[in-house]
């Protein structure tokens, strides 16, 4: 049984230091005064007018895509750390975090919060054997669950990704592949 944070054999750790990077995810909080990212598989929060970037989650797991909460007490991410890629969430200091979904075959990624912020909306990847594959989106309560479908993929080629949700929770909106 694989487990990410416990990698077989031999390996290295490093240190860098950067000032830019490029194929980040980002969010900034409610009051306008952090900014959350990932860069290289871990998460990170800064102030928004500059300034050393502090890690909330580092490690082994690949763990990208950190929204924060419409109250800004909680981020969630998606992280591979359970068997696949799943939501998850933790404070927003970096703690308490904990596993929302447990796919281990199905991809789920690209998580938005519901204004209530009781739920997340996010994409469900499915592979074939012939293509990258297709999305639907679905949505969970933030304590877990099998889920509601909200939207059923067409074939497994054609795909939907990066939900949001409107601010008055009426509407989601996501990116789709609509060429025949």
């Amino acid at each position: 049984k694989w487990d990410v944070s416990q990698p077989p054999g031999d390996f290295k750790e490093t240190t860098i230091s950067v000032d830019e990077g490029t194929w980040m995810n980002l969010d900034v909080s409610p009051d306008g005064s952090q900014i959350v990212f990932d860069l290289l598989g871990d998460i990170y929060i800064m102030p928004i007018s500059g300034g050393n970037a502090k890690v909330l989650r580092e490690g082994h797991a690949f763990e990208v895509q950190p929204r924060v909460s419409p109250d800004g007490k909680m981020i969630s991410f998606t992280s591979d750390a359970g068997r696949g890629d799943n939501p998850w969430l933790m404070d927003n200091k970096g703690d308490n975090a904990r596993q929302v979904t447990k796919e281990k075959f199905r991809l789920l990624n690209n998580s938005a919060w519901t204004p209530d912020g009781n739920y997340l909306v996010g994409r469900k990847h499915f592979t074939s054997g012939r293509s990258l594959g297709a999305g639907e989106i679905w949505m969970y309560h933030i304590q877990g669950g099998s889920g509601v479908q909200i939207t059923k993929r067409k074939n497994d080629q054609q795909d939907v990704s990066e939900p949001w949700v409107s601010p008055d929770g009426k509407y989601i909106y996501f990116s789709e592949d609509v060429y025949p």
